[in-house]
């Protein structure tokens, strides 16, 4: 009897220690499948629920509860997974703290809120392979993520399981996960007979993707405690733009930044290293020559000035100041690249163990949102030998990083359109709120209320300087305005679009575009989709006009500024500052059309105006409505011809 409770003893206390050893050690010895796996010969997913707890403030309406759950990936079928990907339908609000083996796989850093759901990638294990390659051996085939976080509103005895589980791979088929009581749910996902890959099963690297911007991370030089990379941010949409772009990544495990090369971290600070485990193991490393040691760094561009700095530059397409063109405007600046030195810690001191950073990030100035992916291990990149030679250098290892342009939940434009017309006196101005409201209006504008018309000169002028304006011009008009008066459109940058002129063989528009930013923009352009009317474009007369297809589809019309005319200065100062308001940087052109290609068009209706118009890549707000006809064409002329003259001369003193 003595034996059997020492035996029970024993096998409690060696259970209790094991619970306590961190998660990273006990994924060597793998958890035992479900039972439900034996059946499945795929990809076999587990959302466990392990347990939750009340969390403060104590709120009837939206409580907080703290969850714990394990997301399992087990490969059961007769290919290796490569890059694994799961989505988890989350549904109550939650906000994830973290997860073990894991990262998400639009690149947001933890703490994050995935209460839409939200796609896992493996870290470091992405690859998981069969039960034929490697004996059964669940360490190999099998991935567990432990996840912790707060979900809002479900307590006990209810469990907050998601909506749906799914494996997030191309090629691959999932039921509806099926429930395994009331904490559990699992699916067995099978591959798509009809999916259609180049991808051979003997194949060690997955082919690379295509999106709207791709990150190459390309490891060129490695050593036992240290190695080189090369970063290549590449632009691959038509319309897609990046001006003074900030990239950011997450270092997994503990490296820091010791030199670069053609770009430079944004904050230049070792503090970090020298009260961290980097500055105890590299006792005998100057730090004051260490460029970063943040976590989470963030790196710029150089301006051309460094280009061929000994030091800085001499890297091939860098140091541009942080633009990247589309392929369609300039392709040799549709790229930039730098390089840096990426100093390790243990246990990875040899010079195999590579570890690309996660969680990337890459934005710039008024330019659009990118979603980016996890770096994702493909073939060896080649570059041009160094010397000259007519061969190609081959990297030690490469990673791609996908990113694609995304509107994030929330997310305002950053420019907006109005329109205007011969046929009436008026314009219809950008939005109100177009690109976001302030946070504290003090009841001094109406956030939802509708933009009111403006005269044209109005157009000129500063939207602060622009109340007497409307309401003489409602006056005028006999129009009501609200009190308070509706809110700026607040946006950097707005576009006039004018239907200048409508004829029986054709018709022609005017463009202007204003930059109330202090950014000025070289080397800007600008799109507009339109419909019915793409097919009878004919010519542009300050700008380089040309159609673009786009999806498949000819109905964009892209435009960049002339030679002297393809830089959109930044706003100033009036002639008086003290009582002048400020002036817009602005650039204008005509836009003519013919109708023989578009039997059809009702210019006034509609169709001479555009549905989408885009800036550096940003998709600009659009008024509401579109001007109306009235009766009094001549007089509209006339006012328009005033406000036209008026922008050219000031055109002309620039």
């Amino acid at each position: 009897m003595a034996l059997r409770h020492y035996s029970l003893f024993l096998i409690f206390g060696l259970s209790h220690f094991f619970t306590l050893l961190p998660f990273s050690l006990s994924q060597t010895n793998a958890a035992a499948p479900s039972p439900s796996a034996d059946s499945c010969n795929g990809i076999f997913l587990s959302y466990a629920y392990s347990s939750g707890t009340k969390l403060k403030p104590t709120d009837p309406s939206h409580q907080p509860y703290r969850f714990e759950s394990v997301l399992t990936v087990l490969n059961n079928g007769d290919e290796e997974l490569k890059s694994w990907m799961v989505f988890v339908g989350f549904k109550n609000d939650e906000i994830l703290v973290s997860a073990s083996n894991a990262v998400l796989a639009d690149g947001t850093t933890l703490p994050a809120e995935v209460g839409n759901g939200t796609v896992f990638a493996g870290y470091p294990m992405s690859d998981l392979k069969t039960a034929i390659e490697t004996a059964g051996d669940l360490s190999q085939m099998q991935v567990q993520v432990q996840l912790v976080g707060t979900q809002f509103g479900v307590a006990a005895p209810d469990v907050p399981l998601p909506d749906n589980i799914q494996l997030a791979n191309d090629g691959f088929v999932c039921p509806k996960a099926s429930l395994q009581g009331n904490s559990e749910m699992q699916v067995c996902c099978t591959k798509d007979p009809n999916f259609k890959t180049n991808v051979t099963v003997n194949e060690e690297f997955l082919p690379r993707q295509s999106g709207d911007l791709t990150i190459m991370y390309d490891v060129t030089r490695t050593y036992d405690s240290n190695y080189w990379a090369q970063v290549t941010i590449s632009n691959l949409n038509p319309l897609g733009r990046l001006d003074n772009w900030k990239l950011s990544f997450d270092w997994m495990r503990d490296e820091f930044i010791y030199t670069m090369k053609g770009a430079y971290p944004y904050v230049v600070d070792s503090s970090d290293c020298i009260f961290g485990p980097q500055g105890t193991y590299y006792a005998d490393l100057d730090f004051g020559n260490v460029l970063n040691c943040e976590r989470r760094p963030t790196i710029i561009d150089l301006p051309p000035t460094k280009a061929n700095d000994t030091t800085l530059g001499l890297i091939p397409n860098c140091c541009r100041n942080g633009t990247i063109l589309p392929p369609t405007m300039d392709p040799s600046k549709s790229s930039s690249v730098f390089q840096m030195q990426v100093f390790k810690m243990p246990p990875d001191l040899n010079r195999t163990e590579l570890y690309p950073p996660q969680n990337w990030k890459i934005n710039g100035t008024l330019n659009p949102d990118y979603s980016c992916g996890p770096p994702v291990r493909v073939s060896p990149s080649q570059f041009p030998d160094p010397s000259g030679l007519p061969s190609n250098t081959t990297a030690v290892a490469s990673w791609q990083v996908v990113c694609n342009i995304t509107q994030p939940k929330g997310a305002s434009p950053k420019c907006c359109v109005s329109f205007s017309s011969y046929y009436n006196d008026s314009v219809v101005p950008c939005r109100t709120c177009a690109c976001g409201c302030p946070s504290n209006t003090a009841l001094t504008c109406i956030t939802n209320a509708p933009a009111v018309l403006l005269p044209p000169e109005a157009l000129l002028v500063p939207f602060d300087n622009r109340t007497a304006m409307a309401k003489a011009w409602a006056d005028l008009k006999h129009l009501t305005v609200p009190n308070p008066m509706p809110c700026g459109d607040n946006c950097g940058v707005s576009i006039n679009w004018h239907v200048y002129t409508d004829y029986s063989g054709g018709w022609s528009a005017r463009i202007t575009i204003f930059n109330w930013d202090e950014t000025a923009f070289p080397d800007w352009f600008a799109a507009v989709q339109m419909d019915k009317a793409t097919p009878g474009f004919q010519k542009m007369y300050s700008f380089n006009g040309s159609t673009l297809e786009l999806n498949g589809v000819n109905n964009t019309i892209f435009m960049q500024g002339l030679t002297g005319l393809n830089y959109l200065v930044a706003e100033t100062d009036g002639a008086n500052p003290q009582k002048d308001p400020r002036v817009p940087g602005k650039q204008q052109t005509v836009i003519s059309f013919t109708k023989k290609s578009t039997p059809g068009i009702n210019v006034a209706a509609g169709d001479g105006f555009p549905s989408k118009v885009f800036f550096n890549g940003e998709e600009c707000a659009l008024p509401s409505a579109l001007p109306t006809s009235n009766n009094n064409k001549k007089g509209s002329t006339t006012v328009f011809s005033i406000f036209l003259a008026v922008l050219v001369f000031m055109l002309v003193q620039q």
